[in-house]
């Protein structure tokens, strides 16, 4: 029995998740869970010791699969960093405009739990966030912006949440591509600004 373990709590959070999803973590409780996963409610005890613990598991399997994503998306846009960070927000837009999208989960989850800030799940919403923006931070790095990555890493992270907000009010993604561009232009801008200063250390060597 031990061996279908594993396989029993996935099928608990895919199937919690599709509630979350469509319901929100308030009003969905654990014989809601239970019934959608097709298991007892004692089967649920057995891997999870209270609704809390499923809802940060639901945002915990969705940190590496949407963090592959946003890195995947910036693979494979073509041109130079604007481009590619612009790229970012083209494939997130494309993703928002599917009928099924509900918004962001991790941001949907933190404001139910608006009350409880010291809760497993908003601290799970925290850390797929910050990965995110150290991710941005280590891309802005490599490029040779050095000081400047934090700083930039943070305005792109603005622009996306913002876009995952106004995309849920208004349902309208030309929001999100309109940030893309937001995003661009703010790289872009610093990479001429680094490329400037570069160009009169080297003119002042000289």
């Amino acid at each position: 029995m031990r061996t279908n373990v594993p396989k029993t709590k996935e099928r608990i959070i895919k199937a919690a998740s599709r509630l979350f999803q469509r319901e929100g973590v308030r009003d969905v409780s654990l014989d809601m869970i239970a019934s959608e996963a097709d298991l007892t409610k004692r089967t649920i005890y057995y891997h999870f010791r209270s609704k809390d613990d499923i809802i940060t598991a639901y945002l915990q399997s969705r940190d590496q699969p949407n963090f592959n994503q946003f890195q995947k998306w910036f693979k494979e846009a073509e041109g130079e960093l604007p481009d590619k960070i612009e790229g970012v927000f083209v494939g997130l837009a494309h993703v928002m405009q599917h009928p099924r999208w509900k918004g962001c989960g991790f941001l949907r989850t933190s404001v139910e739990l608006i009350k409880m800030p010291g809760h497993p799940a908003v601290q799970a919403a925290q850390a797929h966030k910050k990965r995110v923006e150290m991710w941005l931070t280590a891309v802005f790095s490599d490029y040779g912006f050095e000081e400047l990555s934090p700083k930039l890493a943070k305005q792109i992270m603005l622009l996306l949440e913002g876009s995952f907000s106004m995309m849920l009010l208004h349902k309208d993604t030309s929001y999100v591509r309109e940030a893309g561009k937001v995003a661009s232009l703010l790289t872009g801008r610093s990479l001429c600004s680094l490329q400037d200063g570069s160009q009169s250390v080297k003119a002042a060597a000289i």
